[in-house]
């Protein structure tokens, strides 16, 4: 049976707000159950309100009638919303349980490549994990830190199967690749944008794809797709399986595995337990909450990001009290905590052998200029050189491109992307690589309450956002049909606030919910039609 998750409980931002320290009791009017969350400080904690006994409600043990105690998932929603989540079943990996077998010396081989990718090999079979493995992740922000070994096609084309954990392109560097020349022929009301070469790649499985391109590839059935952008892409991969959360994927009478959902991201995150001879690892990835925080103990070994999770914050907003001591003070916290959340995850789990990973980045492009110097004599295990030209030059040619002659395009985008009726105003600024306003770029505001483009503030009361972006990546993004995760953790962005308050709703509708679809009409071969009314006489210039 496949893992499912049910809401069984939401609560209001104003009801979360009168949550009292201790025992607090809810009833979901609809259905009639009742639950307790526990609140200590800033922490939350769930259940069902069940006695085991008698079906009457609260006893100090709440457990169901198999022994079993209902923990539920908390989830707090953009607007401090709280939702209860149950994951049925709780420990899919105790179906069919096996007796871990004696190994032979050798028999298992973990080796790590860089950043989240691993090579496993298992008997005789081989796994990879994420593989970004070339090229920068986030547009230009990222870059790998370890250099991969020499024969890492190799190594990636002798896998018997290779998962993906999400979309993110640190796990398989989805970064979009190829130049895409275009032209644009204008009639009355339309653009035709002529492509000779697809917008979207796969640097490394471009590669892999060109060697292997039946390669078993395994994702989880999340809300948005890993392969986002695949049939832009122009990859040839045909063999890409999406299966569904908590069963085991039979590989062979030794190996198996089984995909989880993450608790807090269910839409995007997934982590993996891989089985052999019936001995487990768990790779939790980048979940903030794996199976919403229920995992199996004392596995032979466990890996997990040790990064806290990949966004801009707080490094680039500025303003108010985000000065460099600030934010240096606020990472400082924030490394302490997560170090202490991993530390007790790692004594409640007790796993044999715990790996820190997917962490193992650098900012190295010139304008970011934190590249690693003076790496160990006579080793190669930092990079000390990263082949930026193919990709900025993807990246410059959405500057020059003929879609930005015309500010049309700003309504077109915003109208695409699909966002609104939500009182925010933003300032959106195109700059050059020192976040100072770019010769000719455009700056202009954007009212999310009606989805206008007022050329002042409005005088109602409204909050404030001002983001400046690198002209190359925003105009990359906008061109593409990109998410803004590559404005925003790929730090090519800086933002200011007024008030300072978290817009989680805009966030999430520019990096997990634009459409799907690159255009706002349809593909047709060598053709994207996009319906931009724009005037030509008196139309703006940047």
């Amino acid at each position: 049976m496949k893992q499912t998750a049910e809401t069984l409980l939401s609560l209001s931002p104003a009801e979360v707000a009168n949550l009292k320290e201790g025992i607090n009791f809810f009833r979901n009017k609809t259905t009639g159950k009742d639950y307790i969350l526990y609140k200590e400080k800033d922490h939350l904690k769930a259940c069902k309100n069940l006695c085991k006994h008698q079906g009457g409600l609260f006893m100090k043990d709440i457990e169901d009638l198999d022994g079993r105690v209902y923990e539920l998932v908390v989830e707090m929603d953009e607007n401090n919303g709280l939702s209860l989540v149950e994951l049925n079943p709780p420990n899919p990996w105790d179906s069919d349980p096996r007796s871990p077998e004696e190994l032979a010396f050798g028999e298992v081989q973990i080796t790590y490549l860089t950043h989240a990718c691993m090579d496993l090999k298992l008997g005789d079979k081989r796994m990879a994990f994420d593989p970004w493995l070339t090229g920068p992740a986030f547009a230009r922000g990222w870059w790998l830190l370890h250099e991969p070994p020499s024969d890492w096609l190799e190594r990636l084309c002798r896998a018997d199967l290779i998962y993906i954990s999400h979309m993110h392109s640190d796990h398989l560097r989805s970064e979009e690749g190829a130049i895409m020349e275009s032209r644009v022929l204008i009639t009355s009301h339309r653009l035709l944008l002529s492509v000779h070469e697809q917008a979207q790649d796969y640097p490394t499985l471009k590669q892999l794809s060109q060697r292997r391109p039946d390669i078993p590839i395994y994702v989880g059935d999340t809300e948005r797709p890993v392969f986002w952008y695949l049939d832009q892409s122009g990859v040839q991969l045909t063999n890409i399986n999406v299966v569904p959360f908590g069963m085991w994927q039979q590989v062979d009478q030794n190996l198996r595995f089984m995909i989880l959902m993450d608790g807090v991201h269910p839409e995007m995150d997934t982590c993996i337990i891989v089985e052999y001879k019936g001995h487990k690892i768990l790779n939790t990835v980048d979940c903030t909450r794996p199976n919403g925080g229920r995992l199996p103990e004392k596995v032979a070994l466990m890996m997990s990001d040790f990064a806290g999770g990949a966004s801009g914050f707080p490094m680039t907003f500025s303003g108010g009290k985000f000065t460099e001591e600030w934010k240096a003070q606020f990472i400082k916290a924030e490394r302490r905590k997560l170090l202490n959340y991993k530390a007790q995850l790692v004594k409640d789990l007790q796993p044999r052998i715990y790996c820190p990973f997917a962490g193992y980045f650098v900012e190295s492009h010139p304008s970011d200029n934190k590249g690693i110097v003076e790496p160990p004599e006579g080793t190669k295990i930092y990079k000390d050189s990263w082949d930026f030209g193919p990709y900025l030059k993807i990246l410059n040619s959405a500057i020059r491109d003929e879609i930005f002659l015309h500010s049309a395009w700003i309504k077109e985008y915003f109208t695409w992307a699909g966002f609104k009726n939500y009182n925010l105003v933003v300032r959106m600024i195109e700059t050059d690589e020192d976040f100072n306003p770019s010769p000719g770029g455009y700056d202009y505001l954007v009212d999310f309450l009606d989805l206008s483009f007022p050329k002042e503030r409005p005088s109602r009361e409204h909050p404030y956002e001002e983001i400046r972006s690198r002209v190359d990546v925003i105009r990359h993004v906008v061109k593409n049909g990109l998410l803004w995760d590559d404005l925003y953790i790929g730090f090519q962005t800086r933002l200011q606030r007024d008030p300072d308050i978290y817009h989680h709703l805009v966030l999430e509708s520019f990096s997990d919910k634009t459409p799907s679809n690159t255009t706002q009409l349809e593909v047709v071969p060598n053709a994207l039609w996009l319906d931009w009314a724009w005037r030509v006489p008196g139309d703006p210039s940047p």
